[in-house]
């Protein structure tokens, strides 16, 4: 009975064993397409019909890697309506782009993968538009779950991998940025 007992300690000790399970804001870059909705301007005067939304998410896991790959889970907009059957609006999804992320040192790499990107007819964007989503939610979801931390300082880099001659434009929208209380909220990050 003893040595269950050190057992369960010891496992419940051990940092490879450890489960959280916590309930955050999870931003996802979602399609509005079937709806009559407007979403992001992206700095435009031109709407597109997409949006960076909230919604309360169970996560467990490794933080942050996987509260970031839940970026790209399947969303499915739920409706009052009989009209409306869309199994997954994500963007991630529905585009076909992959999402890589892991922990170097102090620093959280996020890789859009595009290799195998896919634009729908019907959702009216462009891979640059789809991939800004991507990056504004993954960045809200991160500043989100860090917002009342003191003691956080995490180097965030977000790439764009497996890009062709076609479309080797899209690189130039990746970003480096900080969380925490070691630079002012908000600041880019030099290098």
């Amino acid at each position: 009975m003893l040595a269950r007992v050190l057992v369960a300690i010891f496992l419940l000790s051990s940092p490879s064993w450890a489960v959280t399970l916590e309930v955050v804001n999870l931003y996802q870059p979602l399609s509005l397409h079937g709806t009559d909705g407007v979403g992001e301007t992206l700095g435009l005067n031109d709407p597109v019909q997409a949006a960076v939304m909230s919604r309360p998410y169970a996560v467990t896991g490794a933080m942050p890697e996987d509260l970031v790959k839940a970026v790209a889970v399947p969303h499915r907009i739920a409706t009052n309506g009989e009209g409306y059957d869309v199994r997954d609006a994500n963007l991630l999804n529905l585009c076909r782009v992959a999402l890589g992320v892991e922990m170097q040192g102090d620093r959280l790499l996020v890789r859009l993968d595009v290799s195998k990107f896919t634009l729908q007819e019907e959702l009216d964007l462009s891979a640059r538009q789809v991939l800004t989503l991507s990056i504004i939610a993954i960045e809200r979801t991160l500043r989100d779950y860090f917002r009342d931390a003191e003691d956080v300082s995490l180097k965030v880099s977000i790439g764009i991998k497996g890009t062709t001659e076609g479309n080797a434009g899209l690189r130039d929208l990746a970003r480096r940025f900080r969380i925490g209380n070691s630079t002012r909220e908000g600041a880019e990050e030099d290098g």
